[in-house]
C-alpha cells in the first residue's frame, strides 16, 4: 500500500504519526510525497481552536478534490478534529472515504490495513512504542495524553479525555531507540507534562522519568514542553535544571497576566504568584530559558486587563512568547460568555504584545554575541547551516545561522557574531564537532 501522510496541528500529532509511519514501513508499506501517487491520503487533523479546525477542513476538502484526477484514491482523516466531530464530519463531508478517531498508531495501522476506515472510539491508552520513522535531528515523544484540568477556555478535556501517562520504561525505550539511530534532540510533549505519572504512579513522576532518561549514555538533548504553571513544583524545576541531558528550558503557558482574567479562566495562580514562580526558576537555575503563551481577547478582556498582561511580560522578561486570539469553543465554560472585544481589536492587541516581546527577545539574544556556544544543526539552506542553541525549541523559537562546515545532525561549537530579534548568526569554530 502507498500512503501519503499530512500532519497538521501540534507536536503531539508529530509524535503519533512518526510512530504510525514506522509501524506501516516495517509492515512493508510505502510513504510517498505526491498524494496522486498514493492509494490513500491520511490527514492527521487538529480540533483545538477555530483556526485549526478550519485549516483541517480545508485540507480534507483539498485532498478530496484530488479524487477527480485519481478516482481510485482514498482520502481519510484521523486526529483531534475527528475525535471531536466524528458524526458531523461524516454527515457534512461526503467526499471523504474514512474517519478514524483512535489515538493508538498501532491500532490505526491495523484498521487501515483491514480497510476498516469508519471507526469512532472514546479516548484510549496512549501508544505503546514499537517503531518510529524520523527524518529530522529532533523528535517529539508523547509521554501522556488527555488533561484533568478545567480551564474555562479549553475544549481539550472534552474530546481527549482524562490524563493518561505512558510507563517510564516505555518512554525510555522509545528515546533509547531514537538516540541510537541518530536523533540528537528529544522533545517531551503532552497536554500537561506536570501531570505525568499521576494516573499510574499516584504522584508527579516527571522527575523520575528524566532521571531514567539521563541513564542513556549518548550525547543528546532533552526538552520538556507544556508545563502547567499551577502544578509546576520546585521538585520538577530542579529535576529539569540539574539533569545531564535535559535542557534548562521552561515552557510554562500562563495565558494572561491579569488577575481578574486568570480567575475567570479558572487558573489558580495570580499574576504576582506567577512572577514569583518565574523569578524562582531563574534564581534556582541561572541559565534557565523561559517561554510562555498568552491569550488575547478572552471574555471580559479590556484595555486595562491587557495592559496588565503587558506589564507582566515586562516584569518577567521571557526569552520567548507565543500568543493567540481567544477562540470561543463549545463545551467550555467560557463559551456562553459575551465577548467584550472585536476580533480586529484583539488582533491589534496581540500584535502589540508580540512587538513588546520582540524587544525583550532581541535584548536577551544579544547576550550570546561574542560567546562560544554549542549548536545542533537542523538543516542546510542556501549554503548556510541552520540550527539551534539550547535556548531555542524546534519549530517555534529562533535559529542560529552559521557559516562553516558541518553535517545535519551534528553538534558543533560556534562563535556568535550577531543577534537579531529571533535568530543569531555566527561561525562554526575550527574544533567544529562538540564533544
Amino acid at each position: 500500500m502507498k500512503l501519503n501522510l499530512q500532519v497538521l496541528g501540534c507536536p503531539k500529532n508529530d509524535a503519533d504519526m512518526s510512530n504510525f509511519r514506522g509501524i506501516m514501513s516495517e509492515r512493508g508499506h510505502e510513504f510517498v510525497d505526491n498524494p496522486l501517487d498514493s492509494d490513500i491520503v491520511v490527514i492527521d487533523t487538529c480540533g483545538f481552536i477555530e483556526a485549526a479546525k478550519l485549516e483541517s477542513i480545508e485540507n480534507i476538502l483539498s485532498y478530496a478534490h484530488l479524487k477527480e484526477r485519481n478516482p481510485s484514491l482514498k482520502v481519510m482523516a484521523v486526529g483531534c478534529l475527528v475525535q471531536r466531530y466524528f458524526s458531523e464530519l461524516k454527515k457534512e463531508i461526503p467526499e471523504i472515504d474514512g474517519l478514524i478517531s483512535v489515538t493508538s498508531p498501532k491500532r490505526l495501522a491495523d484498521l487501515i490495513e483491514k480497510g476498516d476506515l469508519w471507526v469512532y472510539a472514546e479516548p484510549e491508552a496512549v501508544y505503546e512504542f514499537t517503531s518510529r520513522c524520523d527524518a529530522l535531528p529532533y523528535a517529539f515523544v508523547k509521554i501522556g495524553d488527555g488533561c484533568d484540568r478545567a480551564c474555562a477556555f479549553c475544549s481539550i478535556p472534552s474530546f481527549k479525555g482524562r490524563s493518561r501517562s505512558r510507563p517510564v520504561e516505555d518512554v525510555f525505550n522509545e528515546i533509547h531507540s531514537l538516540v541510537s539511530k541518530g536523533t540528537r534532540e528529544v522533545v517531551l510533549v503532552s497536554q500537561d507534562t506536570t501531570q505525568y505519572g499521576l494516573d499510574i504512579y499516584g504522584k508527579q513522576a516527571l522527575p523520575e522519568l528524566l532521571e531514567a532518561i539521563d541513564r542513556i549514555p549518548q550525547d543528546f538533548w532533552v526538552r520538556v514542553m507544556y508545563l502547567h504553571p499551577d502544578h509546576l513544583t520546585s521538585r520538577i524545576i530542579d529535576a529539569i535544571g540539574s539533569s545531564e541531558h535535559v535542557l534548562p528550558y521552561y515552557d510554562v503557558p500562563v495565558q494572561s497576566g491579569s488577575d481578574r482574567i486568570l480567575s475567570d479562566m479558572e487558573r489558580r495562580r495570580n499574576s504576582s504568584e506567577l512572577v514569583r514562580l518565574f523569578r524562582d526558576i531563574r534564581r534556582r537555575i541561572p541559565e534557565a530559558v523561559l517561554r510562555t503563551t498568552l491569550m488575547v481577547g478572552f471574555p471580559g478582556e479590556t484595555r486595562e486587563s491587557f495592559e496588565q498582561s503587558l506589564e507582566f511580560v515586562k516584569a518577567v522578561g521571557f526569552n520567548w512568547l507565543g500568543g493567540f486570539v481567544y477562540s470561543p469553543e463549545e463545551g467550555t465554560t467560557a463559551f456562553s460568555r459575551r465577548s467584550t472585544m472585536s476580533q480586529e481589536r484583539a488582533q491589534n492587541y496581540l500584535n502589540e504584545l508580540l512587538f513588546e516581546q520582540d524587544g525583550i527577545s532581541h535584548l536577551l539574544n544579544q547576550r550570546h554575541v561574542g560567546k562560544q556556544k554549542k549548536a545542533l544543526i537542523d538543516e542546510r539552506v542556501g549554503g548556510m547551516l541552520v540550527g539551534r542553541l539550547y535556548d531555542c525549541a524546534p519549530e517555534i523559537d529562533g535559529s542560529v545561522i552559521l557559516s562553516g562546515n558541518a553535517s545535519v545532525g551534528d553538534f558543533v561549537n560556534c562563535t556568535i557574531t550577531a543577534a537579531e530579534v529571533h535568530d543569531t548568526r555566527g561561525v562554526v569554530n575550527a574544533d567544529a564537532k562538540s564533544a
